[in-house]
């Protein structure tokens, strides 16, 4: 049973930082397939940024490119979206998605997580 949990939102002013972390615990390989998703309300969910875990694929969304930053720390099998020069729309609440390979943008996520809050204010 996979089981994925995010955390670190809160509340930031404009051009601030925050960091979210994701565990994705029960994959039976040590690669996989991480994606970090964002949904405001009266919006549809966007997704934010992807990376596998083998290291062979990374995706960015146009919308914060050179803003936000996705990695994997192996010691303690944590994918964290570092979010940098925070602005107003990106308010949302964030989810970590996670799934077995292959990894792409075309895929669909098997596991989520329950969301953890992004609040910019200007």
């Amino acid at each position: 049973q996979v089981h994925v949990v995010e955390s670190g939102g809160g509340s930031v002013q404009a051009g601030g930082s925050l960091r979210l972390s994701c565990t994705a615990s029960g994959f039976t390989s040590s690669t996989y397939c991480v994606g970090w998703f964002r949904q405001a309300p009266g919006k549809e969910r966007e997704d934010v940024a992807g990376i596998s875990t083998g290291g062979d694929w990374v995706f960015y969304a146009q919308s914060v490119s050179g803003r936000f930053r996705i990695s994997r720390e192996k010691s303690n099998n944590t994918i964290y979206l570092q979010m940098d020069s925070l602005k107003p729309e990106d308010t949302a609440m964030y989810y970590c998605a996670a799934k077995n390979p292959p990894c792409g943008r075309r895929f669909q996520y098997d596991y989520w997580g329950q969301g953890t809050q992004v609040t910019v204010s200007s």
